[in-house]
């Protein structure tokens, strides 16, 4: 059997595919219309994006055109993963020593000529460190290329696994029994009201009243939020904001899970209370906080596994979350200071309570700490003013 005979260069791109896949946690990205490249993508770090360059660049003008055409991918990227700001590293393999390699403001480039170049502490070993200490893989030709595919292959099939625990579908228990609660509560309302002749009203007695919140009936602030207007022959209210819940929460609590989905409906509900009474200070009913929080936990959630979600989030939810709210300024009788509120009720709690493979310590905590301090500063201005 003849012997596997791996070029220099391709051994200098196994060994950082290896190296950025299996260590950085990096992704390889497809791109069209591109030969000799290797894009990979990791949104989690710094270098969001590194490009490894195997095309042989003669002269100023081709390297010039080279980096016009990366900084387009950049742009399409860009546009994808809605990232404001991204940095990206450019590690080209075979690059005429004439040539004034430069960085700007979305390409940091570097040249890597030979493996030793790979662990240089001026060059790949100064912006990851962790490099140095890493054997790479010192095998050559066909083990090399067995060895650096299999390890590859364990670490892309490991991702794989941990996406498809949170995308699997599953079985859908709490939204239902909040769809099931807040139906319950809107007939037990009217069948109270015509039974006792309108002595016994669940909205004067539970709705977020910013007034008797006041005076420490504070419970309101979530029981509000089971309670829905309408005669029993139109309840519109209240199957909207089902529709709403059943949709959008069905999502939330299979990707996040239940107890995580709860803390997240009722901090929003809470939020979007809180700012209804200080802004308002006004008397209101309604679910709908508490589903704008849902929207803003799946904005959230989105966002993190935008290169899934990338499409999605820009075209629908975002625009979804902004109609619903340009129409809460526009039409009377909306409150939308508890749409605002959930929002942000949403988002900070699905910081705080995590999402699976993805939200870091410091993130949770920053978000616990940042809902915590709101919730205190919204009970001050209500309690002060």
């Amino acid at each position: 059997m003849d012997k596997l005979i791996v070029s220099k260069k391709d051994e200098i791109i196994m060994k950082l595919m290896h190296y950025f896949v299996t260590e950085e946690n990096y992704t390889p990205v497809i791109v069209n219309g591109v030969k000799d490249e290797i894009w990979l993508e990791n949104q989690d770090s710094y270098y969001k994006i590194i490009r490894i360059n195997a095309n042989y660049l003669h002269n100023e003008e081709q390297y010039n055109f080279d980096m016009f055409k990366a900084r387009k991918i950049i742009k399409q990227i860009k546009k994808k993963t809605l990232s404001l700001k991204m940095h990206a590293l450019n590690i080209l393999l075979d690059i005429n020593e004439d040539i004034e390699v430069k960085d700007d403001k979305v390409f940091n480039s570097l040249v890597i000529k030979n493996v030793k170049d790979i662990k240089s502490s001026k060059g790949l070993g100064k912006i990851f460190p962790a490099i140095k200490n890493n054997p790479l893989n010192d095998d050559k030709g066909l083990d090399l290329l067995i060895n650096v595919t299999r390890d590859i292959n364990e670490t892309t099939a490991k991702k794989n696994q941990d996406y498809e625990d949170i995308f699997k579908p599953k079985k859908i228990l709490i939204t239902h029994i909040l769809i099931g609660i807040n139906v319950a509560v809107f007939i037990l309302t009217y069948l109270l009201y015509f039974l006792s002749k309108g002595s016994i009203n669940l909205e004067s007695l539970f709705s977020v009243n910013a007034m008797a919140i006041e005076n420490g009936e504070y419970y309101r602030l979530i029981t509000g939020t089971f309670l829905h207007a309408g005669p029993l022959y139109m309840p519109i209210h209240l199957l909207f904001n089902m529709y709403a819940l059943y949709v959008i929460g069905s999502q939330i609590e299979s990707f996040v899970g239940r107890w995580k989905y709860l803390i997240i409906y009722f901090a929003s509900a809470l939020m979007g209370s809180l700012l209804s009474v200080v802004i308002l200070h006004s008397n209101s009913i309604g679910a709908s906080g508490a589903i704008f929080g849902l929207m803003g936990s799946l904005a959230y959630f989105g966002y993190h596994y935008r290169v899934y979600f990338g499409n999605i989030l820009r075209t629908q939810l975002i625009p979804l979350i902004c109609i619903n709210l340009i129409m809460g300024f526009v039409f009377t009788g909306i409150d939308n200071m508890a749409h605002i509120g959930g929002l942000i009720g949403g988002i900070l709690a699905t910081m705080a309570v995590g999402l699976k493979h993805k939200t870091q310590t410091s993130e949770r905590v920053n978000g616990i700490i940042v809902y915590i301090l709101m919730v205190i500063f919204l009970l001050f201005m209500l309690i002060k003013y």
